[in-house]
């Protein structure tokens, strides 16, 4: 619907005060807090997408994966049966059979998410980028993280880009597929209202912020368009379509921030790991880190949270 896309305008002034009010209200406290930083684990996607990731530290972050908490901590706030787990966990297509075996030994449904066609730049040709999300998908990932070629965005071809998502798509078979956008290299906040609607038209599960290599990544006013646009596209078509903020999320109070805006853009039914997620390498050190403090009393010394 081309339509869609000619019409749009997007308020710069208006989604900076909003996101800027967002920011600045006071935080949560207490037994809140903790729920809520709880909720933020559940949505979390554990990723290590580094040039040197190997078997053992993937396995390491699997592990991580289904005890994202102590146990001891856990037990204290009475969250120990509750099965809290991350989301699901992230690497390259060559780490995806890794993790699966992983994830396998450790007794645990968690899905694989693999990073695919041709990450992070998207500068590859369209056939190599579709051969790597099958190759992935073959070796057990049941999530697909694809970046969009922004060269399409940036001079204004939305067609081809709905045509490539729509071959991506294809590529993925069963396997859900989120599309980041690399917001930071889109231009404009009405170039990011446009390629997520142009995204979720052509089939996208979730729509993502960044690839977290982006000089800008995860932005709140940047987090308000797309949520705007996910809903906008939802009163249109009855499809509810995931977000997830990407990069530079290491904070708790930012995961808490994030899932406020989700709430009060998108409402309590998003706030599930079906259609929110946080895109996160490090997050999980600090959220731990308070929900000892907020069991203890104390913060933690280096070796309390050896796994974090």
């Amino acid at each position: 619907e081309l339509g869609w896309i000619s019409k749009v305008h997007v308020n710069q002034p208006a989604v900076l005060r909003h996101a800027e009010r967002i920011q600045t209200r006071r935080t949560v406290k207490s037994n809140w807090q903790a729920a809520w930083l709880l909720k933020a684990v559940t949505c979390m996607d554990l990723t290590t997408l580094s040039g040197d990731d190997t078997p053992s530290n993937v396995h390491r972050m699997c592990y991580k994966a289904k005890h994202p908490i102590r146990e001891d901590l856990l037990k204290a706030m009475d969250m120990h049966d509750k099965g809290i787990t991350v989301a699901a966990v992230c690497v390259y297509p060559a780490r995806v059979t890794d993790a699966v075996n992983a994830l396998k030994a450790a007794g645990c449904n968690i899905p694989v998410a693999s990073v695919a066609a041709g990450f992070p730049s998207g500068q590859m040709p369209l056939q190599t980028r579709l051969d790597e999300i099958k190759l992935a998908v073959g070796y057990g990932a049941r999530e697909i993280d694809i970046v969009i070629n922004r060269t399409l965005v940036l001079t204004g071809q939305w067609e081809d880009l709905y045509e490539e998502i729509c071959q991506c798509r294809e590529a993925c078979g069963d396997a859900h597929m989120k599309t980041i956008l690399s917001t930071g290299e889109l231009g404009s906040l009405a170039n990011i209202y446009k390629a997520s609607m142009i995204a979720m038209m052509a089939g996208s599960d979730f729509i993502k912020t960044s690839t977290g290599k982006e000089v800008e990544n995860a932005t709140l006013p940047v987090g308000v368009v797309m949520m705007r646009a996910v809903r906008d596209f939802y009163w249109q078509t009855g499809n509810k379509v995931g977000f997830k903020p990407a990069g530079g999320i290491r904070m708790a109070k930012d995961a808490i921030t994030w899932l406020m805006l989700v709430k009060e853009e998108l409402g309590v039914e998003w706030l599930k790991p079906e259609l929110f997620r946080l895109g996160a390498s490090s997050l999980l050190e600090d959220i731990e880190k308070q929900i000892f403090h907020h069991v203890t009393g104390n913060y933690p010394v280096y070796h309390d949270l050896p796994m974090a």
